[in-house]
């Protein structure tokens, strides 16, 4: 792999091997870390509009839009009409929880793998570093 100094190729490759860790954690749940982080948003929320989802998680309506079809195609989400046919509501299915349910041990596995590789005090300060550029959007 090609050293860089540049921050943006560093944090896409950081990203890229943690995401590698979460999807291996899993995969015996048929779910990706961004399906498993999506359904997990929307368990918390209270049937949200596309919109109102997309923003909770940080994604454009398109892309939130590709991410939901494949949940759908599985029965995991459904898309309700909302108050006008410009707003659709996103519903949590009972195959969607009980999938949520299956993945909460694994996806606590892999945040304690990648927790561990830090130690306590990197982690911290990760957490931190993190948002404070996640603050450069706003």
């Amino acid at each position: 792999m090609l050293t860089t100094q540049c921050l943006c190729t560093k944090l896409r490759r950081s990203a890229r091997a943690v995401t590698r860790v979460y999807d291996d954690a899993l995969k015996d749940v048929g779910l990706t870390t961004a399906q498993f982080s999506l359904l997990r948003h929307l368990s918390r929320l209270e049937q949200p509009s596309i919109s109102d989802l997309a923003d909770a998680m940080g994604l454009d309506r398109s892309t939130l839009g590709r991410n939901l079809k494949p949940l759908e195609a599985d029965g995991l989400v459904k898309l309700e009409e909302g108050e006008d046919q410009r707003n659709r509501i996103v519903v949590l299915t009972p195959a969607g929880l009980e999938r949520i349910v299956r993945g909460r041990d694994a996806w606590d596995a892999a945040q304690q793998d990648v927790a561990s590789h830090l130690g306590d005090e990197k982690r911290r300060q990760l957490e931190a570093l993190l948002d404070e550029l996640a603050a450069l959007e706003s």
